[in-house]
C-alpha cells in the first residue's frame, strides 16, 4: 500500500512516497527546473574528455633538498619545479632553487601586500638548532624531508590562490632564478 504526500515547503520540486518499508524522495519531472537537470547531465563523456589534459592545472613539486656550506654557514635549498598552463604565468615549465628563507619572504611579501589569508609554513625547529646536540639538528634528513613536504603543501596551497596567482612576488619566486628583494610589489 502506498500513499502519496505532497511536501508543502518543496511542492514544485519534490513529493514524498510513503511505502511500507520506508519514505522515498522521487523528483517531480513535471517541473521545468528538474528537466533542465536532466537535460545537462545527458552529455556522454567519450575518451579524450576523461583521459585528455586538464584544461587548467598548476603543479609545483618541491624536491632534491641539497645542503651547502660547512658549519655556521650551511644550508638547504630545494628545488622547485612548477608546470602549468594557466595563461598568467610567463613560463609553462619552470625549476629553481630556493632556501627556506626564500619562502619565509614570500610569505611575508603576501602578507603584506595582500588580502589573501596566507597557509602557515612549517616550523624552524629552533630547539633543533642548539648546538652540542647529539644528531644533526636541522640537517638531520629525517627532518629535511619532514620540512620538504611541509614547503611543497605551503607552495601548492598558496598558489592554487587565484588572487596570489596575480602577485609579482609569487610568479618571481616560482620563475626568475634569483629573486630580486627590492623589486615594486603588486600585480601582474
Amino acid at each position: 500500500m502506498r500513499f502519496l504526500c505532497f511536501d508543502w515547503l518543496r511542492t514544485r520540486t519534490f513529493a514524498i512516497v510513503w511505502s511500507r518499508d520506508q519514505p522515498q524522495l522521487k523528483p517531480n519531472m513535471s517541473d521545468p527546473t528538474v528537466a533542465d537537470t536532466r537535460r545537462l547531465n545527458s552529455k556522454p563523456q567519450d575518451l579524450t574528455d576523461a583521459y585528455g589534459p586538464p584544461s587548467n592545472f598548476l603543479e609545483i613539486d618541491v624536491y632534491d633538498p641539497q645542503t651547502i656550506g660547512v658549519g655556521r654557514n650551511r644550508f638547504t635549498t630545494y628545488e622547485v619545479r612548477m608546470r602549468t598552463n594557466l595563461p598568467i604565468f610567463k613560463l609553462k615549465d619552470s625549476v629553481v632553487r630556493r632556501r627556506y628563507s626564500d619562502f619565509e619572504w614570500l610569505k611575508n611579501e603576501l602578507e603584506r601586500d595582500s588580502k589573501i589569508v596566507v597557509p602557515p609554513l612549517p616550523g624552524k625547529a629552533l630547539k633543533r638548532q642548539l648546538p652540542f646536540r647529539g644528531d644533526e639538528g636541522i640537517f638531520e634528513e629525517s627532518f629535511i624531508e619532514e620540512r620538504r613536504v611541509g614547503l611543497e603543501q605551503f607552495i601548492n596551497r598558496l598558489a592554487g590562490h587565484p588572487l596570489a596567482q596575480n602577485e609579482r612576488c609569487l610568479h618571481m619566486f616560482l620563475q626568475d632564478e634569483s629573486i630580486d628583494r627590492n623589486y615594486i610589489p603588486g600585480k601582474v
